[in-house]
């Protein structure tokens, strides 16, 4: 029977210029306690090389695999490929462009993005505006699902920025709750045999939920209070 991974995940970091190791010390921190880093979106704060830059020097204190996927803010410049180059020469897995392997652990992810959740889905009627916002949530959706059906591992580990479920947004305002995921990628992630799924964005959100599927789903926003007691969460799979 393979050994359980422990993976260290954490979202939300909003690195920006000027700041010295903002994460040095906590990454050499996961290292010891963790045998993955994952990195859920949000990584710069308004997606600058030079945010990158300084991320990437941190990263290089880690001595374990360190996979990622890019958030709405690290698309703010218009530059999103400019930071995922950055990180990639610092040895980081994008999840975004192909699944990983850890270990027996497949790693897949995507960015996700907005569009509501359950019977309240936005749906692709009217204004070209809004056909436009929904096509671009399926694209997401089926960028997640293309992804896990290259994987043929039997664990599964899913890396979003945007919530797949409602429950981990609890306690964000209802009027943004359309705005911080998509259920589109909770039914995706149920066609498929996922062990757990993590993602961001939500910063006064809850840190656990499961998919109407029963997949383990994990807010791992470094705001959110976790049981580790640190702004990332340790998830055994």
């Amino acid at each position: 029977m393979p050994r359980k991974l422990k993976v260290a995940a954490l979202a939300d970091l909003h690195v920006r210029e000027g700041q010295v190791r903002p994460y040095r010390e906590l990454f050499e921190e996961i290292c010891r306690v963790a045998d993955v880093l994952v990195l859920a979106g949000d990584l710069t704060d308004l997606g600058r090389r030079e945010e990158a830059e300084i991320l990437a020097q941190d990263l290089k204190a880690c001595s374990i695999p360190v996979l990622a996927v890019l958030g709405n803010h690290d698309h703010e410049s218009g530059q999103p490929e400019v930071v995922r180059q950055v990180l990639r020469d610092a040895g980081v897995m994008m999840l975004e462009t192909r699944a990983f392997v850890v270990e027996d652990v497949g790693f897949v992810g995507a960015k996700g993005f907005a569009g509501g959740f359950g019977r309240h889905l936005l749906t692709a009627f009217g204004e070209s505006a809004i056909k436009q916002f929904v096509a671009e949530s399926l694209n997401e959706a089926t960028r997640l699902e293309n992804g896990l059906r290259s994987l043929h591992t039997e664990r599964i580990f899913v890396v979003l920025h945007y919530a797949p479920v409602r429950e981990t947004i609890a306690g964000e305002p209802l009027e943004i709750y359309p705005f911080l995921g998509s259920s589109r990628l909770a039914e995706a992630i149920d066609r498929f045999n996922v062990s757990a799924v993590v993602h961001g964005h939500a910063h006064h959100g809850k840190y656990e939920g499961r998919t109407p599927g029963g997949v383990p789903v994990y807010n791992v926003a470094s705001y959110i209070e976790k049981p580790t007691g640190r702004a990332y969460g340790l998830i055994e799979v």
